[in-house]
């Protein structure tokens, strides 16, 4: 049985915390496709295709012996059922997919579109991240809806996407990114801490 990890976010823009987790996913699943989403709870600053590119070059910059990491951007769409549609027509045969959420979308996963349909065709993994408890109820509640549901054995770093679009904290994110992000202007907190290095 060929296990898949599926591994969508929104990535505006991704960050180190992101290349922590594609990491352990490569160490614990036979595959691990990725991409970027358009998700349909949140505003995204940034177009979808830049954000896709960044999602290539913090998988380019993962040192991993395996190699079985990629960017799967046709998997992409705002819903994840048809997502996974798409992954069954790309591994028709014997593959066991897993989809790889984030602790801080537990609460919003009951209300996604055709979501007891889509838990009966996955298994679901949660990435603890900090600032985000592991809400029992949403786990119940999830549990009841049928969900097969493994928590991961890591903890994604203390840093965010929103982070650094609100705050400009460049903590989260790795040399490449950073310097996609400047070469093609993408956010109002990157052309702020431009111009204070230039006033310096």
């Amino acid at each position: 049985m060929n296990k898949i990890a599926l591994f969508g976010t929104s990535a505006d823009p991704p960050t180190a915390g992101h290349q922590k987790i594609l990491r352990w996913l490569s160490e614990h699943y036979d595959y691990v496709a990725v991409w970027a989403a358009d998700n349909p709870f949140k505003s995204h600053q940034t177009l979808l295709a830049h954000r896709a590119a960044m999602l290539q070059l913090l998988i380019a910059d993962i040192d991993t012996l395996r190699q079985n990491i990629a960017l799967e951007q046709e998997l992409s769409s705002f819903r994840t059922l048809e997502t996974l549609e798409k992954a069954k027509l790309r591994w028709p045969v014997e593959t066991e997919f897993t989809l790889v959420i984030g602790s801080d979308l537990l609460s919003q996963l009951p209300r996604w579109y055709r979501i007891e349909e889509l838990l009966q065709q996955v298994q679901l993994l949660v990435v603890p991240r900090p600032g985000y408890a592991m809400d029992g109820s949403s786990l119940e509640t999830l549990q009841h809806l049928g969900g097969k549901i493994a928590i991961a054995s890591l903890t994604g770093l203390d840093v965010s996407s929103s982070a650094y679009r609100e705050h400009g904290d460049t903590e989260a994110l790795t040399p490449p990114i950073a310097a996609y992000i400047h070469q093609q202007h993408l956010y109002k907190c990157q052309d702020a801490l431009t111009k204070s290095f230039q006033l310096r």
